[in-house]
Order: C-alpha cells, then sequence, then structure tokens
C-alpha cells in the first residue's frame, strides 16, 4: 500500500527511531511504534515493527496480533517462530510446540528453521521436559563447525539445557564452544563460563577499595597520633628526670 509523500516521510522517521531504540529503550521505541500504527495501520512494515516493538516490551499478546496482522497483509511465514515464542510469553508452551509441527515450519529459511527449534525447546523447558529440549536441540546445525549468525545462540541454548540437566562438564564444554562462535557478544556465554570455574568478578572501583583507602587513612592516622603520643611522653620523662646537670 502505498501513502502520500509527506506520510510515508512520517511513517518512515517513526520506524527508523523504532530500530534504532528497541534494545536500548525498548519503552520508547515501542512509544514511537504506537505513533507509525496510528499513521499507517495497513502497512505490513509498519504492523510487523509494532510487533517487535510489543515483544521486546513482553506485551505478547499485543505483540501476537500485530504479527498475525503482518502475516495477512504478505503472506509470509517469517514471523512464525516469533509468533511462536509469543505463545511461550503468553503461558501457553503447548500452542507453541504445535507451531513448531505445523507445514509452514518447512517453508522458513534455515535461520528461520533453528529460531523455531530454539522456541521449541524452550517451551519443552516451560512444560518441564529438559531431556527432550535437549533433543530437540541435537541437529545438523549443532553438531556443524560451520559459524553463522545463529550458531551462538544455538550453542548457548544447548549448554543452557545440559546445565539444567545437571551435566555441568558437558555445559561447560558447549559454553566454551558458544563464546568461540561469539564475536559480536550476543550471548552472556563468558560470564557462564566464569561462573561454571568459581571465577568472581570485583568493580575496581567499587566499595571495597573505597573502604580500603579510609581503612588506610585511618592507619595512617592512628600512627601520627601513636607517634605523638610517644613524643609527649618522651617530653614527660624529661620532666621528671629534672634539668640536665652540666
Amino acid at each position: 500500500m502505498s501513502l502520500p509523500k509527506t506520510l510515508a516521510e512520517d511513517v518512515a522517521r517513526n520506524l527508523v527511531m523504532v530500530a534504532r531504540l528497541i534494545d536500548e529503550d525498548p519503552e520508547q521505541a515501542y512509544a514511537y511504534s504506537r505513533i507509525a500504527l496510528r499513521l499507517a495501520s495497513r502497512v505490513a512494515a509498519v504492523r510487523e515493527a509494532a510487533g517487535f516493538a510489543a515483544y521486546a516490551t513482553q506485551k505478547y499478546s499485543e505483540a501476537l496480533a500485530e504479527f498475525r496482522a503482518s502475516r495477512r497483509m504478505t503472506g509470509s511465514v517469517e514471523l512464525w517462530p516469533v509468533m511462536a515464542d509469543c505463545e511461550r510469553g503468553l503461558g501457553r508452551p503447548e500452542r507453541a510446540m504445535a507451531m513448531a509441527g505445523e507445514p509452514e515450519v518447512q517453508k522458513l529459511d534455515k535461520a528461520g528453521q533453528v529460531e523455531m527449534r530454539l522456541v521449541a525447546a524452550g517451551a519443552r523447558r516451560d512444560m518441564g521436559q529438559i531431556d527432550a529440549a535437549i533433543v530437540t536441540l541435537q541437529s545438523s546445525e549443532l553438531a556443524s563447525s560451520a559459524v553463522h549468525s545463529w550458531t551462538p545462540r544455538l550453542r548457548y541454548a544447548y549448554a543452557d539445557a545440559l546445565l539444567e540437566a545437571g551435566r555441568e562438564d558437558e555445559a561447560r564444554e558447549w559454553f566454551g564452544k558458544a563464546l568461540e562462535a561469539d564475536k559480536d557478544g550476543a550471548t552472556d556465554a563468558s560470564d557462564r563460563l566464569a561462573e561454571l570455574d568459581g571465577v568472581e568478578f570485583v568493580d575496581a572501583l567499587g566499595d571495597d577499595d573505597e573502604n580500603s583507602g579510609a581503612a588506610a587513612e585511618v592507619r595512617a592516622t592512628d600512627a601520627h597520633d601513636t607517634d605523638e603520643d610517644a613524643d609527649d611522653e618522651d617530653d614527660d620523662a624529661d620532666d621528671e628526670d629534672g634539668p640536665a646537670k652540666v
């Protein structure tokens, strides 16, 4: 659907702000998406952006409605995994699992299929089926040494599931593999590895250092006072002995 030039420019400006803010300030991104939605609710891209902004602020019912609207307009299955994840967010993991078995999944590209696998594994975990979640994540994509955009998250999810199942050694191995593939810092695999290895990071400029500095100052003051007290004692001793004999 085409829009008048001025209106199209206004919509575009708001969508740019949604994209710019969705990671650092989701609530503000959501506010911009609502403006775009009021201006052009019949544009699929606007409905999709509004869906992602709602999703980022955990408004899953609203996000699902927007994603469905976008899908009706375009006929695309691209949003199928995130729609399934909205079902999880609404406390309906069984619906997410049902979506994982629908024909739409076969129409997804490789990235979309991996995303659907991640959602399905998450739904299994939501239902307390940790072993089934682990099996769901085991795939040719997980076993491959090739690195794609989705590789860090897939390996991380597998490591996290292994850890929940009590398989700590395997979890450590897969967190390491996730870290190797995670060049952009998409996961906190390094922190998880540190936790498993018992490493605790301390803020070098934290309260402990400030307290240490204060304690050092107190110790220095005490030492100074002690020196003065010693001098006073020496003076008192001199007074008691009387004037020096010539």
